[in-house]
Parts: structure tokens; sequence; C-alpha cells
């Protein structure tokens, strides 16, 4: 290959694709390719794309457009390129290439054709979860290790203390309103020891916290024959850096034990991303979810028990199809009541291809806006209040780059932060600090 090849890599969405990112980048270095510093010229760019919801997909043409305007030749990757395949290099003509996730393994050769004028052709979408056996148990058979060997394949792209860890890819639930399984494919854990291999590599590089991320971490270990692997995952993972957290935990699978795991496992944060999404019973089961709002203040309260100053994050969908008022009021009676330290609230938009698109009983976009701004605002209201609740208590802050730092019951970048009074600890360090006051749902805190 004449010359040296160099790539830059932009990414979007959420923690699975930062670790995308990361084994891509990995294998790109394997192939010749040169890794572009910032802002320095690169022959092409890697988008690695969202496709969750509208907003997401704007943002992930945004990005290839602005990559296009710099005269790199762009190359779409991620869960958009994977969805949408032939329609979106069709109707983004800017892309050079748009990849499936099926030719991860051999990125650096796409790269090549890319650069040297040979033609890509893009690939045409199918449901990936007809790529692996119904039964979970089956799929270990059917499926390579994520990691060969246990080796890592992986170059971190992002710096500080804090690195997210695939635990799972695809997803086995069938939510009405979400088309993440047909992309993403049948739920595969990895295997406990390459996860923990992959973090001693990564305390290896600096760094004291791992975040735990796939579609669904309640079911990890199912198709390994043991769905209490997580629970025996987790005291290994924190024998190896300081802090572990889970996250994208479903409600309806929270066992016990599990519960247990994380709540009171020392050097596990006492922290549940719960994707409640609604809090009607009628409106859960047309989104084909489980439980309601006693069921789910029930479940806090179960957490609470082992861990009072527990974190609780998650995230509400209002005006999907159905919503009446009434269910609408359960939300917002739930919201009150629960506690929760950060949400999320999104309006419902409709999706192509999942069985929400095709219910009647639509909510008009009016109607869905004033919700999500009434339930925005209580949320804001509460999860102040939430953070006043913790003045006076002690915390243990992981310190990043620009100065402040998250406790335990906040995920960087999504649940607020912790900001000090006088000259802030280092980068990097883990420190005890008072709370002495907060700014919304960020705490103010002195070391002692």
């Amino acid at each position: 290959m004449p010359g040296e090849r160099v790539v830059s890599l932009v990414t979007l969405g959420c923690g699975r694709n930062e670790v995308d990112s990361d084994e891509l980048a990995a294998r790109l270095g394997d192939a010749g390719w040169k890794l572009a510093t910032e802002g320095a010229p690169a022959d092409v760019v890697v988008v690695n794309t969202c496709g969750f919801i509208e907003t997401a997909k704007k943002d992930s043409i945004d990005a290839m457009l602005a990559a296009s305007g710099t005269g790199a030749r762009v190359v779409a990757v991620g869960c958009m390129a994977e969805r949408y395949g032939k329609e979106l290099a069709e109707a983004l003509p800017e892309a050079a290439a748009v990849l499936s996730f099926d030719d991860y393994p051999s990125i650096g050769e796409r790269l090549d054709d890319v650069v040297e004028g040979r033609a890509v052709s893009p690939h045409t979408p199918h449901d990936r979860r007809k790529l692996l056996p119904l039964s979970p148990v089956e799929r270990p058979a059917a499926v390579a290790g994520h990691v060969p060997g246990h080796q890592v394949t992986r170059q971190r792209l992002g710096g500080g203390p804090i690195a997210p860890v695939k635990l799972a890819s695809g997803c086995d639930r069938r939510c009405t309103f979400c088309a993440i399984p047909s992309f993403r494919g049948a739920y595969v854990s990895r295997k406990p020891d390459e996860i923990v291999a992959e973090a001693e590599w990564l305390a290896g590089q600096g760094v004291r916290e791992l975040l735990l991320v796939s579609e669904n971490s309640t079911s990890y270990g199912k198709d390994l024959g043991d769905i209490s692997a997580l629970d025996k995952l987790l005291p290994r993972l924190a024998a190896v850096v300081d802090r572990v957290r889970v996250s994208y935990l479903q409600p309806a699978e929270l066992r016990p034990g599990l519960i247990e795991a994380i709540a009171a496992t020392p050097g596990v944060a006492p922290y549940f991303d719960l994707s409640f999404q609604h809090a009607s019973g009628p409106v859960l089961r047309r989104m084909r979810r489980f439980g309601d709002r006693e069921r789910f203040l029930e479940l806090l309260d179960r957490i609470r028990a082992i861990a009072p100053s527990a974190g609780v994050r998650s995230n509400f969908i209002v005006g999907f199809p159905g919503e009446s008022e009434e269910d609408f009021a359960e939300v917002l009676e739930f919201v009150s009541a629960a506690r929760l330290d950060a949400i999320g609230v999104f309006g419902y938009s409709d999706e192509e291809g999942t069985e929400a698109f095709t219910f009647e009983s639509k909510l008009d976009s009016v109607t869905i806006s004033s919700r999500v701004e009434t339930l925005s605002l209580l949320a804001h209201e509460m999860c102040s209040r939430r953070a006043g609740e913790r003045i006076g208590s002690t915390i243990e802050v992981l310190v990043g780059d620009a100065g402040h730092g998250w406790a335990a019951h906040q995920a960087a970048e999504v649940d607020g932060q912790v900001t000090f009074t006088g000259t802030a600890p280092s980068p990097g360090d883990l420190v005890r600090a008072v709370v002495t006051g907060t700014e919304g749902i960020n705490l103010v805190a002195e070391t002692g």
C-alpha cells in the first residue's frame, strides 16, 4: 500500500458505539492505517453513526456532511449504516461507502478499497435477530468469542479515568417502540474472562472506573447458561479497578441477587440505570413491557432498603399511541414519588419497522410537546430536590480532566456532576468530599 494513509473516527451515540470505535481503531492500526490527531487532515473519516431515534439520525447525517466538507472520503458505519444500508447510500452520495457490522473485521481492507477507487457495494439490511438460534443457550456454539484468546482488540480513543466496557451485544426483548434488536441482533454475552482481561488492560491505561454497557445488562449470562453471571462478574471487576458501574437495566428482569450485587458489593457503584419508560400499566403493556407505578415504587424501596443513598436514573417516553390523560398522570405521580437522581424525557416518534409504527390512536405533535415540557419541568424539580437531600453527606468523587468529578450515584456526562469549592483535586483522583450545596442536579462539595 503506497504512502501513509490517515483515518479519523467520529463517534456518535452511546457507550456501545464508543467501544466499537475503539475496536475499529485497533483493527485499522493493525491494517497499517494511522489515526489522525485532533484537527489534522485525514484521507478517510469514519463516522460511527447512531440510528436510535430521529434526532440521533439527524446528528449522524450532519456529522457525515460536515466530514465531507473537509475533502476527506466519508465512510458510514454503526447503527444507522447497518439499519439503512443501501437506502442510506442512495440518499447520501457524500458517503463513499456505507458499511455493515459484518465489515468490521476487514475494516482496513474496506478503507483501502475506498481510497483506491474500488466500488464498495452497500449492504441490503436484514433482520439480524434471525442470524442466531432462537434459544439463547444454543448461541455460544454459533458465534466466535468477542475477542479470541482473551486478547484485547481495542485502542482507546478517549482519555480520562472512565471507560465503557461492552458486556454483550443485541437484545431479545420486543419493545414495540424500539428497532434496535432488528439491526443489532439477538442477545450474545461476552465471556467473563474476556471482560476481565479487557478490564485489566484498561486499568493499565489509567482507567479507574468501568461503565458496563449493553442493550440489556440484566440479561447477561442467559446464553452462557448462568443468569447470575453478572452477580459473579462484578466482584472480579471490582478487584481490578476502583469503581464499576452497570448501565441499561430492565426493571422487569432485575432479580434480588443482582440488586444485592450492585447495591452491596465493595467497589461497585450502588447505581441503578432503570429503563422504566412509563408508569401506566396499560401503556407499558402496549409497549410490550411490564410493571406499573406501584410495582416500580416497590422496586425502588427494595433497592434503598439495601443502599439508602443509591443513585437511580431513568428515561420516559410520553405521548405513546393511546396514552390518555390518566396514563400521563400516572407518570407524573410516579416521578413525584420516586426520588430519582436523573431523568431523560422523550416525546414518542414513529420509527419505521417497529410495531408501534402501525398503532392507531396516535397523539398529535402539540399534545406530545406539551407533555414533554410538563414532565421535563417536574423532572428537573424532583431531581433537584433529590440532590438537595444529599447535602451534608460524604461522597466519593472520581475527578475528571476538567476538574469536576462524579460521585457513585452519577454516571459521567449524563447524571450531573460534582464541583469543588477551593482547589479541585487532580484529574484521576478518587477523593472523599462533603456535599455543601447544589446547583440543580449538580452537587457542590469540599474535600477534607
